[in-house]
């Protein structure tokens, strides 16, 4: 609510300087919402807008939705937030979103090995990616490096969403809040999926936002993730990913696609 304030204001007052503004004020906003998850969750206190984890059930049955059915998920860095969207006919359809405790680093993707960044782009998670007995308590691996980030030579392994409160390049979201999405995950391939598909994107990538970060480094990544994140928006379902020539490519997927597609080096034909 916060940052859609502040983007309010700057259509009001223009974009010249604002951009380069703003991005001071986001990062000192971003840094004080980590502070306070954590007092938070040091308190033992349950953060803001976490869905009634006990109901699910019901939660479920509310929304015409199915325990097993594929999901999918998105990841907003700069909203704190995880989507759980899930299957139904030949939709996806928004189940629940959840508040990100921790993330580390700042926005923008994972470049290396050692520098603290949690990944941004599409990502693929399957059975061997899930680790029942992590060291905060529930983990998936996003599968980073996957095939942009290794054409790019980026480096780095082992970025997780997980429970717990820390993070060293993952997406950290409490015991509780992982233990409700490890569920709708391990179900879905349990039931048959094969993969399922993981956005993570800086922000919710409107036309506002995009021109509010013109002024950063890394708006012509974020520029290549944008497709992605709009065919999503606009089709709810997933759409397919390859790596061409080094740059994210997208393809539209009809209702029986599920996200189970692996993000290989392909160009979509023309």
């Amino acid at each position: 609510m916060v940052f859609g304030a502040l983007a309010a204001v700057a259509a009001g007052i223009g974009y010249f300087f604002w951009p380069q503004i703003y991005a001071l004020i986001e990062e000192e906003m971003i840094y004080a919402a980590k502070a306070r998850h954590w007092s938070a969750y040091s308190k033992g206190a349950t953060l803001p807008n976490t869905p009634d984890l006990k109901n699910l059930p019901a939660r479920l049955a509310e929304q015409n939705l199915r325990l097993g059915a594929p999901v999918l998920v998105r990841i907003f860095k700069r909203e704190f937030e995880l989507e759980m969207w899930m299957k139904r006919g030949d939709k996806f359809e928004k189940f629940a979103t959840y508040p990100i405790c921790m993330w580390s680093g700042k926005l923008g993707p994972k470049l290396k090995q050692g520098d603290r960044q949690a990944p941004e782009g599409f990502y693929t998670v399957e059975n061997s990616s899930l680790n029942p007995n992590s060291q905060y308590h529930r983990s998936f691996n996003l599968g980073f490096p996957n095939a942009f980030d290794r054409a790019h030579g980026r480096t780095g392994s082992l970025l997780m969403v997980h429970g717990d409160c820390r993070s060293i390049g993952c997406y950290a979201m409490t015991d509780p809040v992982i233990d409700e999405i490890w569920g709708l995950l391990t179900a879905a391939l349990g039931a048959g999926q094969k993969r399922a598909q993981v956005q993570v994107f800086p922000f919710r990538m409107t036309e506002t936002n995009m021109s509010l970060h013109a002024a950063d480094p890394d708006i012509g990544f974020w520029r290549q993730l944008k497709p992605g994140h709009d065919a999503f928006e606009r089709d709810h379902v997933p759409p397919v990913v390859s790596v061409c020539e080094g740059r994210y490519a997208f393809r539209p997927a009809n209702g029986d696609n599920d996200g189970s597609a692996p993000i290989d080096l392909s160009c979509p034909a023309t």
